[in-house]
C-alpha cells in the first residue's frame, strides 16, 4: 500500500526521514494504512511555510471576507460530496459505529458553513471616551492571530479537526496541523479537499507524528498560537512550552463529569441519557458523564434499569452499526481494564461488564463490555481519574447540597448534567456546578453556535460559536485625535 504523505507549502511530501507508521483497525487489529512520519525538521518547514503565507504572501490573510467565506462554503460542499468516504475512514481507524461517524461528518459540514457566515458578520466596537486630551474617537478591530499550530485527538478525528480548522481559517490565519497518529485518515482526506478547494500554498500545512512534533509546535517561536485537545498532562507540557514566546494558547483537556439525577426525574429518560453520556463513542469522550450521582430513594430502580439496558447493547464491528464498537488501541484497552480491576480491588460493586469482549468477529479487536460500578466512594481511583472508556461509577446522595458537593469534588470542570422535573431546582443546581458545558434533562448534545470548553484543569479558552472565532483573533485598540495640533500639556 502507498503510504499517506504530509502536506507542506502546497505539496504532498514524504518528509526527511522517509519513515512510516501503521494505522490500525481497532475492530480487527489489522494494519489498514501507512502514514509518513514528520520529523522536527519537517515541522519547522511547515511552520516556515505558514509564516511566509501569513506575513509575506498574505493571500489568505488579505482576502476579503466575501471571497474567503465562499471558499469555506466550497469546502463544506466538497465534504458533503465525500461524506460517505470520510465517515467510513473514521469508522475504520477509530472504531466508532458508522452512524456516529456519519453524524460527525454532518456536524463538520455545518461547522464550516457556520464559520463561512460568521466571518462576514460585523465585529469590533466603538467607544465613547473622555476629552482630556481633546476630542478623540476610539474603536477596536479584530485581526487574525498569525501562525496557528493545532493538535487534535483521536476520539473524534474528523470533527475535532473541523472545530479548530474552520474558525482559524475564517479568521484569516495560516495553520500547521497535527492529527493523532492513531486515527489520521479523515484529516488527511480533508487536506486533500483543502487543496482541491484552492486554499493558497502555505495557508494550511499537515504534519504527522507524536510527542516530538507536538513539542516543536509548542516551543517554536514562529508559532503565534497553539491549540490542543487531549489529556491534561500533555496540555500542561504544551502550556510550559508556549511560554517560550508567550504565544496564545487554547486547551480543551480532560474531564470526570458528574451526571446528577434527582428522584423526580423521568427515570426512563434519565437512564437512556445516562447511557448516551457514558457509552456513546465507547466512552472515549472528554465530556463523558462518567460519574452518576443519584438520589438515594431511586437508586435501586435506576441501577436495575441501567443494567438491563447496558446488557442489551450490541457489540460488534463498527461498520455494521452496533451500539458499541472497539476502543482505539490494544494499549488503551489494557489501560481501561486495569481501571476496572482497581475498582473491584477498592471495593466497588461490579454491576455488569468489566471484561474484554471476544465473541465471534470481535475475537481480535479491542472490545470492552459496557461496565457499571455501584457503591462507589469519592476516594476510589475509578471515581477520581479519567478512564476514557465505557465505564461509569454510581454514587448516591440525600440532599441537594450533598449532590452539588459531590459533583464539584473533582480537579476537572468540563461538563455536567442535572435531571429533575423541578425547573427551579434544575437552574439552581446547574448554576452551582463548576463546569463549562452543562445540560438539563439530557446529556452530550453539542451545537456549532454554542461555546465548548471547561473550567479548572479541563482547559483554557473556548471552541465553537462566536467565542471559537474570537480565540483565533487579536483585538486591536485604535485611537484617533480628531483635533490635531498642540495640546498645551508642556506649555509654561
Amino acid at each position: 500500500m502507498e503510504a499517506k504523505k504530509m502536506y507542506i507549502d502546497g505539496e504532498w511530501v514524504i518528509g526527511s526521514m522517509a519513515k512510516t507508521f501503521d494505522v490500525i483497525n481497532p475492530a480487527t487489529g489489522e494494519v489498514i494504512d501507512k502514514v509518513y512520519e514528520s520529523s522536527v525538521e519537517d515541522t519547522r518547514l511547515a511552520i516556515a511555510a505558514a509564516k511566509r503565507s501569513f506575513y509575506e504572501t498574505r493571500e489568505w490573510r488579505d482576502m476579503d471576507s466575501q471571497t474567503r467565506g465562499d471558499i469555506i462554503l466550497k469546502i463544506a460542499d466538497m465534504i458533503e460530496k465525500y461524506a460517505d468516504e470520510l465517515a467510513m475512514m473514521d469508522t475504520l481507524d477509530n472504531g466508532k459505529p458508522l452512524r456516529e461517524a456519519e453524524g460527525d461528518i454532518s456536524d463538520g459540514i455545518h461547522c464550516f458553513r457556520y464559520y463561512a457566515g460568521l466571518c462576514k458578520t460585523p465585529h469590533g466596537g466603538v467607544y465613547e471616551v473622555n476629552d482630556g486630551f481633546g476630542k478623540m474617537h476610539s474603536y477596536e478591530t479584530r485581526e487574525p492571530v498569525g501562525v496557528c499550530a493545532q493538535i487534535t485527538p483521536w476520539n473524534y478525528p474528523f470533527l475535532m479537526s473541523v472545530w479548530k480548522l474552520a474558525p482559524a481559517l475564517a479568521a484569516g490565519n495560516s495553520i500547521v496541523f497535527k492529527p493523532s497518529p492513531k486515527a489520521p485518515l479523515s484529516t488527511i482526506r480533508l487536506f486533500e479537499i483543502f487543496e482541491e478547494a484552492g486554499l493558497p500554498n502555505g495557508c494550511v500545512n499537515l504534519v504527522q507524528g507524536d510527542a516530538e512534533v507536538g513539542s516543536e509546535m509548542g516551543e517554536n517561536k514562529d508559532v503565534d498560537m497553539i491549540t490542543f485537545t487531549g489529556s491534561t498532562r500533555v496540555g500542561q507540557s504544551l502550556m510550559r512550552a508556549a511560554a517560550t514566546n508567550v504565544k496564545k494558547i487554547g486547551l480543551e483537556l480532560g474531564g470526570k463529569s458528574p451526571n446528577v439525577i434527582f428522584a423526580d426525574a423521568d427515570l426512563d429518560g434519565a437512564v437512556e441519557w445516562a447511557m448516551i453520556g457514558i457509552f456513546f463513542n465507547q466512552g472515549e469522550v472528554c465530556s463523558a458523564g462518567s460519574r452518576i450521582i443519584i438520589e438515594e430513594s431511586i437508586h435501586d430502580e435506576f441501577v436495575k434499569r441501567l443494567k438491563k439496558k447496558a446488557e442489551a447493547m450490541t457489540i460488534g464491528n463498527p461498520v455494521n452499526n452496533p451500539d458499541i464498537g472497539p476502543v482505539i488501541t490494544e494499549r488503551d484497552m489494557e489501560k481501561i481494564l486495569s481501571y476496572i480491576k482497581s475498582g473491584v480491588e477498592e471495593g466497588a460493586t461490579l454491576v455488569t461488564g468489566g471484561e474484554r469482549y471476544m465473541e465471534g468477529e470481535c475475537a481480535k479487536g479491542y472490545f470492552i463490555r459496557p461496565t457499571i460500578f455501584d457503591n462507589c466512594t469519592p476516594d476510589m481511583k475509578i471515581v477520581r481519574e479519567e478512564i476514557f472508556g465505557p465505564v461509569v461509577t454510581i454514587q448516591t446522595f440525600k440532599t441537594e447540597k450533598e449532590a452539588v458537593d459531590m459533583a464539584n469534588d473533582t480537579i476537572y470542570g468540563l461538563a455536567g448534567a442535572v435531571f429533575t422535573s423541578d425547573i427551579t431546582r434544575a437552574h439552581r443546581v446547574i448554576s452551582e456546578i463548576r463546569a463549562g458545558i452543562t445540560w438539563i434533562n439530557c446529556y452530550n448534545p453539542t451545537f456549532n453556535e454554542a461555546p465548548w470548553g471547561g473550567y479548572k484543569m479541563s482547559g483554557i479558552g473556548r471552541e465553537l460559536g462566536v467565542h471559537g472565532m474570537e480565540e483565533y483573533q487579536e483585538v486591536k485598540q485604535i485611537n484617533i485625535n480628531l483635533t490635531p495640533g498642540i495640546v498645551g500639556w508642556y506649555e509654561h
